[in-house]
């Protein structure tokens, strides 16, 4: 078990990356641009399987959908790091030392990073019509690499709540600098459970804000996927940035939610 002042050293090293969240990049002020320019030229089919997403983060959301994650493959790789220890719940999970799961979280963004560049490239060969493919794809991805984060931390994303929290990690990676620090504010009290996670549902306002944010900030790094052959460049680059920013997202705040359930257990034993 870590030390206290190990907990708190971590938590703010968590901060600090917190606050780099909330400068103003130039590109995060260009992101929504192409793609508002690009709705009175995008084909009705793109613009309806985009609309079809609304429905999918509904159902992820209410039931998991297809896009539930297996925990027992969690289980197998942290066990492969701790062959002492029989690890078949998550209650095994919660008291295993923190750079553990770090590990564990880093390894599985690597290799979800890896998917998506793969996937990127495939659905960038089409130009503009395998974008349509390409963009609930990468969702069902995201979804994905967000609910391994949550098990590799002790949390369980067959939890209607823990469902919720991967929908704002999500909304997070993908938000411009105002939409972070809201979420920042709302996430920050979220580990109390209670009126807190009540309130974050009910800001959630459906599922639209989440999913038109999402598509929007593919806005120009997903441009030049349009355009055939040169879209595998592209499409490759840009799926392996989104999973990578993702990813980190998901990391940095489910580890401070397993050090701030950590330190207060070891402030009230």
């Amino acid at each position: 078990m870590e030390t206290i002042e190990r907990l708190q050293n971590d938590l703010l090293e968590i901060e600090k990356w917190e606050k780099e969240q909330k400068k103003v990049w130039f590109w995060e002020r260009l992101g929504r641009i192409p793609f508002k320019l690009l709705d009175k030229f995008t084909p009705q089919f793109i613009q309806n399987k985009v609309g079809l997403l609304l429905d999918e983060l509904g159902n992820f959301i209410q039931n998991g959908g297809k896009y539930l994650t297996r925990k027992e493959m969690i289980f197998k790789k942290l066990q492969k790091r701790l062959p002492d220890l029989m690890i078949e719940h998550l209650s095994d999970i919660e008291n295993l030392p923190i750079d553990l799961m770090n590990e564990v979280s880093e390894e599985l963004e690597k290799n979800r990073k890896d998917f998506a560049t793969v996937q990127g490239a495939t659905t960038g060969i089409g130009g503009i019509f395998t974008l349509a493919i390409d963009i609930p794809l990468l969702l069902g991805v995201s979804l994905k690499t967000l609910q391994e984060i949550a098990v590799t931390y002790g949390f369980d994303p067959n939890e209607r709540k823990e469902r919720i929290f991967i929908v704002k990690c999500l909304q997070f990676s993908t938000a411009d600098v105002v939409g972070k620090k809201a979420i920042l504010n709302e996430l920050s009290t979220y580990y109390k459970g209670g009126t807190q996670q009540k309130e974050m549902l009910s800001q959630l306002q459906g599922w639209r804000e989440v999913v038109y944010t999402y598509r929007d900030q593919f806005g120009w790094k997903k441009l030049l996927q349009m355009v055939p052959i040169a879209g595998m460049i592209f499409g490759a680059f840009t799926n392996r940035a989104m999973i990578q920013d993702l990813s980190e997202a998901g990391i940095m705040l489910y580890r401070k939610r397993r050090i701030m359930k950590r330190l207060k257990e070891l402030q009230t034993s």
